[in-house]
């Protein structure tokens, strides 16, 4: 997202061809919200919780960003705008054990604080990657349905 939006060429191209659509829904499934990387998750799911460490997400960040500043500019954590008011409605999905949970339960909980409507869902005992196993995981495909029925809610 940061390298796109940080592109002048992009933005001229967006703008010049029109006013930028609303967006309908914001689908986040373990988001990252802040590259500061902070919260417990990141310490008590470090590792042993699957495929994505702590270590892997600093990793991450450091190829993503240009540099450490970088985390502090709201395009690269969005939960580090001055306001989500305005943004499109969400829904969140979290795994419980995962290094990314605390973000994206911080995410949903400043938007609804923004007055942004979101259903969050924490699924419990899933590790990050679980929605895509589907059809061994049941969990997988209750979050896909719920995220299917938000994006049906939403182009309704």
């Amino acid at each position: 997202m940061i390298p796109l939006l940080r592109s002048n060429g992009f933005m001229q191209m967006l703008t010049a061809s029109g006013p930028i659509p609303q967006l309908r829904l914001q689908s986040l499934v373990y988001p990252i919200a802040d590259y500061g990387l902070v919260g417990d998750s990141y310490e008590k799911y470090a590792t042993g919780y699957g495929i994505l460490t702590k270590a892997a997400m600093v990793w991450f960040r450091d190829h993503y960003l240009r540099n450490p500043d970088d985390a502090n500019d709201w395009r690269a954590s969005p939960i580090r705008a001055d306001s989500l008011a305005g943004v499109a409605p969400a829904i969140v999905v979290t795994a419980e054990c995962d290094v990314l949970h605390d973000d994206g339960e911080r995410y949903a909980k400043a938007l609804r604080r923004a007055g942004v409507p979101v259903e969050y869902r924490e699924f419990p005992g899933m590790i990050q990657a679980f929605f895509g196993m589907v059809p061994p995981v049941d969990d997988a495909m209750n979050a896909q349905r719920m995220v299917w029925a938000a994006f049906k809610r939403a182009f309704a």
